[in-house]
C-alpha cells in the first residue's frame, strides 16, 4: 500500500535528543534518520532505553529534538497538531465522561459543532466495536475496551498519522491479538500512516510493512527489516514459516546486537 517513490509522510532528519541528568546529559536518541511513507505501517522495536518512545514523542511534538528535525508533510514539527493522533499505553480516559463524551473530547476542543461531533464520535466508536457501550463509563469497561475507546478518540479527529506507544502492552495476550487484528482491519480501510512502538517482536512483525530495530546507549537505528507478508494478515500468517523466519530475524537483531561505536562528535 506504500509508494516509497513519493515524498515521505514523516521524515526524521538526523534527530538527536538529550535530557539533563545530574552531572551532565543523557543521550536518548542520537543522529537518527528515517523516512516513513504515506499510508505505511512501521513498527519500532528495541531494548529498554533505546529511545523508541522519545522518537515517537518527537514526531508527536511532545518532545523537542536537541539536534536535527522531524518533518511531517514537508512541515517541521514544532508542537502537537490535529494531523497526528497519539495513543499511549495508559488509556488517559476521563472517568466521569461516557465513552461517547471521551471520544468527542478532542472534537469539542477543536470547536466542532454538537451534531457533527456526535456523528464523528459514533462513527469512530462503531469502528472499534464499542457501539453498544457508547453511554458507558470507563469504570464499567475492560482494559481492552478502554484502549478501544482511546483509539476511537484518536480516530474521531481524523488524523493523517497515528503514533502509537505500546498501546497493547498492558493487555492479556488474547485481547492483544484481537486488537492487533482490529487495528490492521481499520488501517486497511482508512490507510493512515502508522508508527507503532512495541517491545513485542511478534507484534512488531505481524503489524508492520517494515520493522525498525533500535539499539541503545545511545538510541539509534540498528537495522530495518522489510516484512513482505501480504495483507490482510490472519492466524495463518502467524503460523507460516515465512512469519517465523522474519520473527527470528528481528529477534536476533534486537537481542544479539554487536557493540556499535557512537558517532564521533
Amino acid at each position: 500500500m506504500t509508494d516509497r517513490t513519493s515524498p515521505p509522510k514523516i521524515s526524521f532528519r538526523d534527530v538527536g535528543c538529550r535530557f539533563p541528568v545530574r552531572g551532565g546529559h543523557f543521550t536518548a536518541v542520537d543522529r537518527v534518520s528515517l523516512d516513513v511513507g504515506e499510508r505505511e505501517f512501521v513498527t519500532v522495536v528495541g531494548p529498554s532505553g533505546c529511545g523508541k518512545s522519545t522518537l515517537l514523542n518527537m514526531a508527536a511534538g511532545l518532545v523537542t529534538p536537541t539536534s536535527g528535525e522531524v518533518v511531517v508533510d514537508g512541515r517541521r514539527v514544532t508542537g502537537p497538531g490535529p494531523d497526528r493522533g497519539v495513543i499511549f499505553q495508559q488509556y488517559a480516559l476521563f472517568p466521569w465522561l461516557t465513552v461517547r463524551r471521551n471520544v468527542e473530547f478532542g472534537l469539542r476542543v477543536a470547536g466542532v459543532g454538537a451534531a457533527e461531533r456526535r456523528r464523528r464520535a459514533d462513527e469512530a466508536i462503531a469502528l472499534v466495536g464499542l457501539g453498544d457501550f457508547a453511554d458507558a463509563l470507563p469504570k464499567t469497561l475492560s482494559g481492552g475496551m478502554k484502549q478501544r475507546c482511546a483509539i476511537a478518540r484518536a480516530y474521531a479527529v481524523d488524523p493523517d498519522v497515528l503514533l502509537m506507544d505500546e498501546p497493547f502492552g498492558a493487555l492479556d495476550s488474547l485481547t492483544r491479538v484481537q486488537l492487533q487484528e482490529q487495528l490492521l482491519d481499520t488501517w486497511s480501510r482508512q490507510t493512515r500512516t502508522v508508527v507503532f512502538v512495541t517491545h513485542d517482536v511478534e507484534e512488531a512483525v505481524y503489524l508492520a510493512g517494515r520493522v525498525v530495530v533500535m539499539a541503545a546507549r545511545p538510541g539509534r537505528v540498528h537495522r530495518i527489516v522489510d516484512v513482505p507478508l501480504p495483507y490482510p494478515r490472519t492466524e495463518e500468517t502467524r503460523l507460516s514459516p515465512e512469519f517465523a523466519a522474519l520473527r527470528n530475524e528481528v529477534w536476533s537483531a534486537v537481542h544479539h546486537q554487536a557493540p556499535v561505536e557512537a558517532p564521533a562528535r
